[in-house]
């Protein structure tokens, strides 16, 4: 009895598969025209696609955390200076580097970025690139007057007059700054923000910097970039502390330096001066002297291994970036990808087309249904 019923339903499967197949090949050239259709449509995107060049760099960021000054102890109480140890624990972890690379200050550093562009004699910004050379392909130009107009308007109503503002990075300076941003520049902002990518793999300790562009060279020119700037923004921020301490240290020993040179030569006058004198008040001004000038060359010397112990901290303190994988210009283009958008296309056309078939069935079902029921009522 299972058999049989197996059997049965086998029968059942083959006849559904040669029912299937016979509808696709009564409806094949409707196959075949939509196939051509959507292979044509794949085909005119892939050659009026957007061409893309994708660059990128690999780097792990190392820091030290050791100490430096405290076997040196502290300065002279008259100098006024008391460094002691210096930690180096003020670390940028590296899942903050998006917020650092996504943000304002940093992105119009970017828009500075020099790039080598095909048919031009010097290098531009990439700001000029955008805003007098760089021309959409043709399907930017579809999609900006069909579905992308509406927004395309309420830019241009909203663009106001550009500001001149020198973006700045605040590396130096502490201070609060208020950002004044541009409708142009913030529409290069947003398309900076789709071309540059940074992942970072916080198992492995690396970060990747990914970016695209529609010429070779500038996509790595990109990359680097904001390499740099990432590397120079963190930099900064490690060794802010030490670097205060190192110019406040600086200014005081070059004040004890002009005192000390000062009292030195007060003394070789004095001496020269009283070189035959044996009185005893020339002793005791002699003796005042040697004083002065033994306490402020202690303070003076103390100062200068103060310095150099400082000197040494910030070389701990400036963290080493390991490049991994260093920025090429890539050869072949990442997008758009041919032979991906045809295939698509073609299956998309099969299936576009058995779909119009088997609607034509339900259609030619319901029909059929609908004229018996007329005809028996």
């Amino acid at each position: 009895m299972v058999k049989e019923k197996t059997n049965n339903m086998i029968e059942e499967e083959q006849i559904d598969l040669i029912a299937f197949v016979k509808v696709i090949l009564s409806g094949k050239k409707i196959i075949i025209k939509t196939a051509i259709v959507f292979l044509l449509l794949a085909l005119f995107i892939a050659i009026f696609s957007e061409k893309e060049f994708t660059s990128s760099t690999t780097f792990i960021p190392q820091v030290s955390d050791s100490k430096v000054g405290g076997g040196l102890g502290g300065l002279a109480a008259m100098a006024g200076i008391n460094i002691g140890g210096l930690s180096s624990g003020s670390e940028i972890p590296t899942t903050l580097y998006p917020e650092i690379v996504y943000s304002i200050p940093f992105q119009l550093e970017l828009l500075k970025t020099q790039l080598t562009i095909e048919d031009k004699t010097k290098n531009i910004s990439y700001e000029n690139y955008y805003t007098n050379v760089y021309k959409p392909s043709l399907l930017a130009y579809i999609k900006r007057y069909t579905i992308g107009l509406p927004s395309y308007l309420i830019s241009l109503i909203l663009n106001k007059p550009k500001i001149n503002y020198e973006s700045k990075m605040g590396l130096e300076d502490d201070n609060i700054e208020i950002l004044y941003v541009s409708q142009n520049q913030q529409d290069l902002i947003d398309v900076l923000s789709s071309q540059l990518i940074l992942e970072v793999n916080e198992d492995e300790g690396y970060v990747t910097i990914i970016g695209s562009m529609p010429e070779a060279i500038p996509s790595a020119q990109l990359v680097h970039r904001a390499e740099e700037l990432l590397q120079e923004f963190i930099i900064d921020f490690k060794i802010r502390k030490s670097k205060e301490k190192l110019k406040f240290i600086k200014e005081r020993y070059l004040y004890v330096e002009e005192k000390f040179i000062d009292v030195q030569l007060k003394l070789a006058k004095f001496q020269d001066k009283h070189k035959f004198v044996n009185t005893a008040m020339s002793k005791i001004e002699l003796q005042t002297l040697e004083d002065e000038y033994n306490l402020i060359y202690g303070v003076y010397n103390e100062l200068a291994k103060q310095l150099e112990a400082q000197y040494l901290q910030v070389s701990e303190d400036t963290p080493v970036f390991t490049i991994l994988k260093p920025v090429s210009v890539p050869i072949e283009k990442s997008k758009p990808k041919i032979g991906m958008i045809i295939t698509l296309g073609l299956v998309l056309g099969v299936s576009f087309g058995i779909g119009i078939i088997y609607l034509r069935v339900i259609i030619k079902f319901i029909q059929d249904k609908w004229n018996e029921h007329d005809a028996i009522v």
